[in-house]
């Protein structure tokens, strides 16, 4: 199919590294073959499912990398994170290859996606995961953001991108956090949302490496 994805392997690498190098994120040969592996299954299962728009390798590792590595230069040690409508992984998956410090659950509704996540979640395992249920472990729920809020689950650091506009993103991320958490909001050209009580401790602009779209990310936590 013109223009579709397909599996590089280790083709992937400079690319992987690019985006890294970017972002002065260090990658060892372990956590690289790792994302390869996640790439590689989304170019293979992408042509079944609706995974990614991407249609280029070089879109593929921005959209999958790039904001992740921009959270992960900022966030403390030792948190537990959860990304709300994961669909392929991002930025979720990418922060845990990352930040293998950073406990992070990945929420998706849909159970083709869900299907999708845990098949890359069992081989990355192969390739050096960490214990389940232990630091640094990578958890997978089927459900919405809204059904997690209203649950008694917890976590330090919320996180979602395109999953809804970033005023209600806002308002959901914060229901889903401690006292002390705090919310990421991941921009392209909209005005930052605002919401009392909240401010922003972490303003970042970027552009994706490989891409050069003009990104912006913000930590908000309260004030």
């Amino acid at each position: 199919m013109p223009g579709a994805l397909e599996p590089l392997g280790t083709g992937f690498l400079p690319l992987i590294s690019a985006v890294a190098e970017g972002f002065g994120t260090v990658l060892d040969e372990q956590a690289a073959a790792r994302v390869v592996t996640w790439f590689d299954l989304i170019a293979t299962w992408n042509a079944k499912i609706d995974l990614t728009a991407a249609k280029t390798p070089e879109k593929l590792a921005d959209l999958m990398l790039a904001d992740a590595f921009v959270l992960a230069r900022h966030e403390p040690r030792g948190k537990n994170l959860v990304d709300v409508g994961s669909g392929a992984g991002a930025p979720g998956l990418a922060v845990h290859i990352a930040r293998p410090d950073l406990t992070v659950t990945l929420v998706e509704p849909l159970q083709k996606r869900v299907s999708f996540l845990r098949t890359v979640a069992g081989q990355l395992a192969e390739r050096g995961g960490r214990e389940r249920g232990g630091p640094g472990a990578l958890r997978i729920v089927r459900a919405r953001g809204e059904d997690l809020a209203s649950s008694d689950s917890t976590f330090d650091t919320s996180l979602a991108r395109a999953t809804l506009p970033p005023e209600r993103w806002l308002g959901l991320g914060t229901r889903l956090v401690a006292r002390d958490g705090a919310v990421w909001v991941f921009l392209a050209r909209e005005s930052p949302p605002e919401l009392p009580g909240w401010e922003v401790r972490v303003d970042e602009r970027y552009q994706w490496p490989l891409t050069r779209v003009e990104r912006r990310a913000l930590r908000y936590e309260r004030s």
